[in-house]
């Protein structure tokens, strides 16, 4: 097969006829634009706002605001693309189908498989994250497990290996043995990911009903919170506000983006959505708007509650409280960090399905992916094997490493998504008509970047040199050992200059352009073992291409 074959493209028109097939799909379509709204927020307010906030905040003080500002407006410029996308390309798929569009084959199942990372993999870290408030409301009602049976076994062993007191070394001392090795295990995380699976197989409309009812909970409970919150914060908290300097704010870039993951997930909804070509984007920009938001407010109220350096822990809303011996609340924050996190796996484990669905439809993977079932609607076996894919990790891996390995591989598709809008074609006769007929679809507003995007970039790049020009002599100041750790922020430099070249010459549409650079400025807060993990991941996944999919693919015959 010729180098070019790598890259054969799907047309839209082509991909829009398939997804709106209903005999094709056989997908229910029942969301409306307040079912989607709630997904997106479903899927944002949970892990980043109860788990990942916390160790933000360490990291950057009050000035931890900055970074959800600059990761809401990469977002948002995100999702506009998305959205463009979305109204263009209304099937399940999301990034993979929109990159098949725009950029090829080879470059959809990079996206397909990075996604993999966001959906699935990112879902073990919200399930360790559940199962720590989950056992801290058990303990309340005087129900406890074993710490063998409420860690992962990775956390444990480095606890023994490093003399740690707590329950790491606890549950390894008195756990049980078999033929030398340790039974360790974090049970209430497998048991929420078989239930989760359980409710994704049954149905779509199941599933949503559960979601929206977990979403008004937790935002009454979120909003509570902060209330309650401001009665306790002392202004003198707010001092120094940035402690850490910018680096200490950017040292927190995973766990700020995490919270932000999950707007994405509901364009994989596109083919069980009422009205996908106006609903999708609407759905995923209110979502954007009111978590940005609530994370702003309430890393303010932490911040301003305790001082930032008692917030590096797993659970910093009940902390908060614990230290101001606000007990009540205990309990409620335990309880909406259980429900904010229940339906944030919920849908991660309905967009991971349907992507492989698309893909298998494509070839890229065997057509089982694609099967849907005759009675529940949903692609059942992809169901299935998301639920192995997300709950056989949890026996051997821990939460800190699951952070950044997701933060990263989505951060990637999102680059290449806001790519893929300035690769689009113009809209063709047909497709004119279609958005003329559809009311309220979504256009992305074209802005010119030819002198637009030069005028920023000079304008940035002047201000950082007269007013921060260490924030420069750090950027490029090599020695031996950090020249590995400069090259993402070389790198973001390069894209900055290319992009600046190709806006002048290209005449392209300014608010893809800007999230394509936000984008890769965030990776550049990424450490590089980071990067090293996700190559090998990228490497694996080249691998299962060549061998499998392309030559499976039904381009491949065409």
């Amino acid at each position: 097969m010729s180098f070019k074959n790598l890259f054969r493209k799907k047309s839209a028109n082509v991909v829009l006829q398939e997804g709106s097939d209903l005999e094709h799909s056989g997908l229910s379509k029942v969301l409306t634009v307040r079912d989607l709204t709630f997904f997106g927020i479903a899927a944002i307010i949970g892990g980043g706002t109860f788990s990942a906030i916390g160790n933000a905040c360490f990291s950057g003080g009050p000035a931890v605001i900055l970074l959800y500002v600059i990761c809401a407006i990469a977002c948002g410029f995100t999702a506009m693309c998305y959205a463009e996308f979305a109204a263009r390309v209304p099937v399940s798929g999301s990034a993979y189908t929109y990159a098949y569009v725009s950029f090829g084959e080879l470059f959809a199942w990079i996206i397909g498989w990075a996604l993999l990372m966001e959906y699935s993999i990112g879902n073990i870290y919200i399930a360790f994250s559940w199962s720590g408030y989950f056992t801290n409301l058990l303990d309340g009602f005087g129900l406890h497990l074993p710490e063998w049976l409420t860690i992962n076994y990775t956390a444990a062993h480095r606890a023994f290996t490093e003399n740690a007191a707590g329950e790491g070394m606890l549950a390894w001392t008195n756990a049980p043995q078999i033929g030398g090795l340790h039974i360790i295990f974090d049970l209430p995380a497998v048991m929420i990911n078989i239930m989760i699976t359980a409710l994704v197989y049954v149905g779509t409309k199941e599933s949503r009903n559960f979601s929206n009812l977990m979403v008004m909970i937790k935002l009454a409970v979120v909003v509570l919170v902060i209330i309650v919150g401001a009665f306790y914060i002392d202004i003198e908290n707010w001092t120094p506000f940035m402690p850490n300097g910018f680096g200490g704010v950017m040292a927190g870039v995973s766990a700020v983006f995490f919270a932000y993951i999950g707007f994405d997930a509901v364009s994989t909804l596109a083919e069980e959505a009422k009205n996908p070509q106006r609903d999708l984007p609407r759905g995923m920009i209110y979502s954007l708007v009111v978590c940005t938001a609530v994370y702003i407010i309430l890393a303010l109220v932490l911040t301003g509650m305790v001082s930032y350096t008692l917030l590096g822990v797993s659970d910093p809303l009940a902390e908060i409280f614990a230290l101001k011996g606000v007990k009540w609340m205990l309990f409620i924050v335990s309880i909406a960090a259980v429900v904010a996190m229940t339906s944030v796996m919920l849908v991660f484990q309905m967009g991971q399905p349907r992507i492989w669905m698309t893909m298998s439809r494509d070839g890229l993977l065997p057509k089982r992916f694609s099967k849907i079932h005759p009675k529940y609607k949903t692609p059942g076996f992809a169901t299935i094997i998301t639920g192995l894919v997300v709950g056989l990790p949890m026996f051997f891996t821990d939460e800190n490493f699951i952070l950044d390995f997701t933060s990263i591989g989505t951060l990637f598709a999102f680059v290449l998504v806001c790519g893929g809008v300035l690769l689009l074609p113009s809209q063709s006769a047909e497709e004119k008509t279609a958005t003329e007929a559809t009311k309220g679809k979504f256009r992305l507003p074209y802005i010119n970047a030819k002198f637009s995007f030069p005028l920023i970039i000079i304008t940035t790049f002047s201000f950082l040199i007269f007013k921060y020009p260490a924030f420069f002599v750090d950027a490029f100041m090599f020695t031996s050992d950090n020249f590995g750790g400069k090259l993402p922020m070389i790198g973001f430099f390069i894209v900055c200059i290319v992009m600046t070249v190709l806006s002048f010459l290209k005449n392209l549409s300014l608010i893809p352009v800007l999230g394509l650079v936000s984008c890769c400025y965030l990776l550049t807060g990424m450490a590089a073992s980071n990067w090293i993990w996700f190559s090998i991941w990228l490497a694996v996944g080249l691998v299962v291409y060549f061998l499998y999919s392309r030559n499976h693919s039904k381009l491949a015959t065409k």
